[in-house]
């Protein structure tokens, strides 16, 4: 179990500083107001879930 918390780690690490954040947001945002409040809120439903499930809490 100790491995696939490596690597999950090691994946959102990588995610972290390969996705132009600036990038991502713009083109949301180009999309519309309400899809962009939605998907953000999914992602930080995401990351708050996957923190979690770390932290064993």
């Amino acid at each position: 179990m100790k491995n696939i918390r490596v690597y999950f780690m090691t994946l959102l690490i990588l995610l972290t500083f390969t996705l132009s954040s600036c990038e991502v947001v713009g083109d949301i945002f180009k999309a519309g107001m309400w899809t962009a409040l939605i998907i953000i809120v999914i992602v930080v439903l995401i990351i708050v879930w996957i923190f979690r499930r770390f932290t064993g809490r």
